[in-house]
């Protein structure tokens, strides 16, 4: 009976012990842990969204309370981009921070994708290329039809650049719009189907310059030093668009996506807007004619830079042998993008400053 009697004591002693530990704290208790933001990690607010950094400081939060009708009827939303001008929009919906990172995005369009079998055995080592120069970019070969699909997620909030790119009559015209999209947007590399990258994009620039310092890397297409230049060139000194690198929102692709889509609905509305019947040639109107002249407009505005009573020309890229930066922009010599062409002081494919190939076959047809 004894043993019977400690065994009851004691089973009683351990359920009185279980009870206590088992039972709720009082509210002076600490927070429970799942309140706690104090161990440097992103927790989940009630509504799902992560914390800002600025929320992760080691503090208790209480629990959510219903919303005060009367404070919400006085909260103010974010302003949108009512009334304002076309480039106030763009700058809006894609700003420029030059301090940014070049995207890690590599874009080219074709009328198919390499997993086609109607892709085309003549671009493959050329598509290839620049995967092999650039492990751990994003390599995307965007269809006709996935550029539309593409752009109209990235502007839905700028209508009038969608209706500009859908209106135009030719497959060459788009796809020049497209690389000025694109780069506008999400920023990187575009460059042709037809391009081989000979070296990475990480070696373009000369080493001892900041790439927090550059938002733009573009190259010489012509510098026709001859008199009768504007038999063959549209521009002195003109600047290829078949490679260009951005950060997103850089002004130049701003302004040049603004002009386009100006010129594409001033063409709608009078009825010109249809093959041969255009007021401005291919090269003038989506070529690289407009991508100079949106470059050269950047570099004389006083809004961006600090003017010395002398605008920039021509006459500052002519004769390059090496790279050169204005600003945030850097250009590069003739011989970078357009090596072998053996006329305007391009050097051979086997130079160091000789970057990318251009074998001239990819675009559009204009009949298509």
């Amino acid at each position: 009976m004894p043993n019977y009697r400690r065994a009851t004591v004691l089973a009683i002693f351990i359920l009185a012990v279980l009870y206590l530990f088992a039972s709720p704290r009082s509210s002076s208790s600490a927070t429970p842990r799942s309140h706690l933001i104090n161990d440097g990690v992103t927790h989940a607010l009630p509504t799902g969204r992560p914390l800002s950094t600025s929320q992760q400081t080691a503090r208790a939060y209480p629990p959510p309370q219903q919303a005060n009708s009367q404070r919400m009827s006085n909260q103010q939303p974010i302003a949108e981009p009512i009334g304002k001008t076309l480039r106030e929009k763009l700058q809006y919906q894609f700003p420029y921070d030059l301090e940014a990172k070049f995207p890690a995005y590599i874009w080219q369009t074709w009328k198919y994708t390499p997993a086609s079998g109607e892709f085309g055995d003549n671009f493959r080592a050329a598509e290839a290329s620049w995967t092999e120069k650039h492990p751990g970019f994003v390599h995307e070969v965007v269809t006709d039809t996935a550029a539309v699909s593409l752009l109209k997620y990235l502007y839905a909030s700028v209508p009038e650049v969608l209706e500009a790119y859908n209106a135009l009559p030719l497959p060459v015209l788009k796809a020049d719009f497209f690389r000025y999209l694109i780069l506008l947007a999400r920023g990187g590399i575009y460059t042709d189907i037809d391009t081989t990258a000979i070296v990475s994009t990480t070696d373009w620039i000369p080493p001892e310059v900041p790439r927090s310092t550059i938002g733009l890397v573009i190259g010489i297409e012509a510098d026709a030093d001859r008199p009768d230049w504007q038999q063959w060139y549209s521009r002195r000194i003109q600047f290829c668009q078949w490679t260009i690198q951005a950060k997103p929102g850089h002004p130049v692709l701003r302004d040049v996506v603004a002009t386009l889509t100006e010129d594409v609905l001033r063409m709608k509305k009078q009825g010109i807007l249809k093959k041969n019947k255009m007021d401005k040639s291919i090269v003038e109107f989506t070529g690289p004619a407009v991508w100079t002249d949106a470059v050269f407009n950047y570099l004389n505005n006083p809004n961006f830079f600090k003017m010395e009573g002398k605008n920039i020309t021509w006459e500052a890229f002519t004769g390059m042998e090496s790279a050169k930066k204005v600003g945030d922009v850097v250009v590069l010599p003739i011989t970078s993008f357009s090596p072998g062409v053996e006329q305007m002081g391009a050097k051979a494919v086997d130079d160091p400053m000789a970057f990318v190939k251009h074998e001239f076959e990819g675009k559009h047809a204009s009949s298509e």
